[in-house]
């Protein structure tokens, strides 16, 4: 998709961008100068050059283009980068400034990995510089900052937050809202949300309850891996509305295995002091 893209070029936007693909200019390799369209605020010539300069960036990296790309229009960087991506969230002790990291779930297209505060939560920050691009769910807001914080360090990957790039296409409402909206099913997790993973964590802290920490990494990984499902599912109403979409739809492949399975009994029983 991006060696379709122009909203990344200066003085053009959405509008300008659909007025060049209306002229049948698809690609950078049919890049007219001068254009066919009126480009306010840019020359023809500088616009020529940075198309230039796109081609070549394509083989660095998506460091240029995410930081010319409006925040949802990060999308456009999925097909080129997808061998890239760590998807990510984390899980905290709570929403507060004093909140603890608890345990991270990172999924890249392949694998799972799993972070866990006293055990292997370190290994994270090492681990991460793998990638170039993180996609989270309202990770702007909570899960970036906080790991920022956690490990006292800046993270320069591009970022693509669903977020932002959903509810431009009307899911709203949260991961879990966002999920139900596109006929994702949570099975046994259905019901679980973020409080109740600060009590799980505080059933394993506090009782040594494994099947706990499992039922909180079942969860955590869930929502890590269901990023993928939310991305591609993005991507392909977004390439749809342009002219040439059809040709750039991406198959959703199978969720991978969760290494750990929810323990019900646990579940119920935080359930039943939630009600209680």
């Amino acid at each position: 998709m991006l060696s379709h893209s122009f909203i990344h070029l200066p003085g053009i936007g959405a509008k300008t961008e659909k007025k060049l693909w209306r002229a049948k200019i698809h690609h950078w390799s049919q890049w007219q100068n001068p254009p066919p369209v009126r480009l306010a605020n840019s020359s023809a010539e500088q616009l020529t050059g940075l198309l230039q300069r796109s081609r070549q960036e394509l083989d660095k990296g998506p460091q240029f283009f995410s930081e010319r790309l409006p925040t949802n229009e990060q999308w456009r960087l999925f097909s080129h980068f997808r061998n890239r991506i760590a998807y990510l969230d984390i899980e905290t002790t709570g929403l507060g400034q004093s909140a603890n990291i608890t345990t991270i779930a990172l999924y890249d297209g392949k694998n799972v990995h799993c972070y866990i505060n006293g055990r292997n939560l370190d290994y994270f920050s090492r681990d991460i510089e793998k990638y170039d691009i993180l996609v989270t769910y309202n990770g702007k807001g909570f899960d970036i900052p906080v790991i920022e914080r956690h490990f006292r360090t800046k993270l320069q990957h591009a970022h693509i937050d669903l977020r932002f790039i959903l509810a431009r296409l009307g899911f709203k409402g949260g991961l879990k809202g966002c999920e139900k909206q596109l006929g994702i099913n949570r099975g046994a997790l259905e019901g679980v949300d973020g409080y109740f993973a600060v009590l799980l964590w505080r059933d394993f802290r506090d009782n040594n309850n494994e099947k706990a920490l499992e039922t909180l990494l079942a969860y955590n990984i869930e929502d890590t891996v269901n990023l993928e499902r939310l991305l591609i599912e993005a991507y392909n109403r977004n390439v749809s509305l342009t002219p040439f979409g059809n040709a750039l739809l991406v198959e959703s492949p199978a969720p991978p295995p969760i290494p750990f399975q929810p323990d019900m009994s646990t579940v119920e029983l935080l359930r039943s002091r939630i009600k209680g």
